[in-house]
């Protein structure tokens, strides 16, 4: 400034000279006033740039939770409908590892079931002649007891036929104890089978790969035909619909927030402008920590900062990495 005012008393001397030097004396006059509106428009820029600082009550940068799908079975992807960018529903098939030896494995136990089940005996059946005996005796029964009535038979007879009555309805009990014991040993035996059984087709329910949750693919690590092991990890997903902003905010601004509290959020737009959106105060850290190298604070004296994260609804402009500005 001093420069110009110098240049601009020196012209002023000029006053009075001939019509050549008046012509010069015009165009240093041209010359100065572009210089002074100048310097006036690059004082206003620094004086702007110096108090951008305090526009803003924190910074922070968007993320969202991310989970990471594995997979639950091993062999081969014979099936992999996942590509990067792609918005899949929960519970959507995305996937099949090949299950044709578990299969035939479960077809193997079936078989062994059934073969043991054969064994069984036909209680029913083997116990029929028996019932049978007890039938023919109890008749016989009931006609020497009218014939004992009458005199016409001794006490005798009655007495053998009660024991013979007698020793088939305990013959009765024993075979059909016998029976069932030896049909529920069978059973028994088909039990850790149906177990077995019960393994592979949870075994198969895992070589079935579902989509966990609802949001879109961030990144795919495997592809069709692929080998895959228990705990391979299989593709990152994210729901996108929703992103949080991790900002810190100092001791001093601490007082200011609640849960539940809405508060402007600021993102880059391009061409110097930015975009305003509203965001819900939903987490505040309990501890302070150190601020970290990448966040910038409001007081940047500040040695010690609290986490907030804020919960905005993304239009599809919000990236996961972006940096947010926030005005309580």
């Amino acid at each position: 400034m001093k420069t110009i005012l110098n240049r601009f008393k020196s012209d002023l001397s000029l006053r009075g000279q001939s019509p050549k030097q008046s012509n010069n004396k015009k165009r240093l006059l041209h010359f100065v006033r572009n210089d002074f509106l100048l310097t006036i428009i690059l004082s206003l820029t620094l004086f702007g740039c110096g108090n951008s600082n305090g526009k803003f009550d924190a910074t922070g940068t968007f993320e969202s939770e991310e989970v990471i799908v594995s997979s639950e079975a091993m062999g081969k992807l014979v099936q992999f409908d996942v590509e990067e960018g792609a918005t899949l529903k929960q519970n959507q098939l995305v996937g099949i590892v090949d299950t044709l030896q578990l299969y035939l494995k479960k077809k193997q136990l079936e078989a062994s079931i059934k073969a043991v089940l054969s064994k069984q005996p036909d209680v029913a059946t083997q116990l029929a002649t028996i019932e049978e005996q007890i039938k023919t005796a109890t008749t016989e029964k009931n006609r020497i007891e009218n014939l004992v009535k009458s005199n016409a038979a001794t006490t005798k007879q009655l007495d053998d036929i009660n024991a013979s009555l007698d020793l088939l309805n305990k013959q009765y009990t024993a075979s059909k104890s016998n029976l069932t014991i030896a049909r529920q040993g069978l059973q028994s035996e088909t039990y850790p089978l149906q177990i077995q059984i019960e393994q592979i087709q949870d075994q198969i329910n895992k070589s079935i790969i579902k989509n966990p949750v609802e949001g879109t693919v961030l990144t795919r690590y495997a592809r069709q035909n692929e080998i895959t092991a228990n705990g391979k990890a299989l593709y990152k997903i994210a729901d996108l619909s929703k992103m949080t902003l991790r900002a810190y905010i100092n001791g001093d601004q601490l007082g200011q927030i609640k849960l539940g509290q809405k508060v402007k959020v600021f993102v880059d737009k391009g061409d110097g402008k930015q975009k305003e959106m509203s965001g819900d105060i939903y987490w505040v850290s309990s501890k302070a920590e150190f601020t970290p190298k990448t966040i910038q604070t409001k007081d940047e004296r500040a040695n010690l900062v609290y986490a907030v994260k804020i919960m905005v609804i993304n239009d599809g402009y919000l990236k996961i990495g972006m940096y947010g500005e926030v005005k309580l």
